[in-house]
């Protein structure tokens, strides 16, 4: 089955029927979609990520994260000298939220990276104080570039 590589083949090609092989980026990923590939390939730092697959999930987790902490303050008081047993239980929740979507989250991110043609490796600038952080973000919004595809390893259906 021929599927479109990149973006901009879309508008060519043949209707698809389904979606691109899993090893593949899915360009125009709605959410459900962008969260389900994102824990099916839990630890796969090869390949490539489409902005869609990449942005539904950071989405998705910012609001996961901001619906933990209005309950967490709803239920255990406003501040930590005061912190009622509501808010210690979802402050467990957030922290295995956080440990248990460390991998898949930096994973995500290296085939984002991949679908831009640039180096997993690069995740790492992130840990340059201010700056670092806003280069990750800038290379998270650039557009996919077609000799990414010498980041996938394509495996029978």
């Amino acid at each position: 089955m021929s599927y479109p590589q990149h973006p901009q083949d879309q508008a060519y090609a043949a209707p698809m029927q389904g979606v691109p092989p899993l090893w593949a980026p899915l360009y125009g990923a709605n959410p459900v979609q962008a969260v389900k590939r994102f824990f099916t390939k839990y630890a796969v730092f090869h390949g490539r990520a489409s902005r869609a697959e990449y942005w539904w999930v950071v989405l998705a987790y910012a609001i996961v994260c901001i619906v933990l902490e209005v309950l967490a303050f709803a239920l255990g008081g406003g501040s930590r000298d005061t912190a009622g047993p509501g808010f210690a239980i979802l402050s467990y929740v957030f922290l295995a939220l956080f440990f248990g979507t460390i991998v898949p989250n930096l994973a995500v991110t290296v085939r984002r990276l991949h679908d831009a043609n640039l180096s997993g490796w690069l995740f790492f600038i992130g840990l340059i104080p201010l700056v670092g952080g806003i280069a990750v973000l800038v290379f998270m919004l650039l557009s996919p570039n077609p000799a990414g595809q010498r980041f996938d390893r394509p495996t029978a259906p």
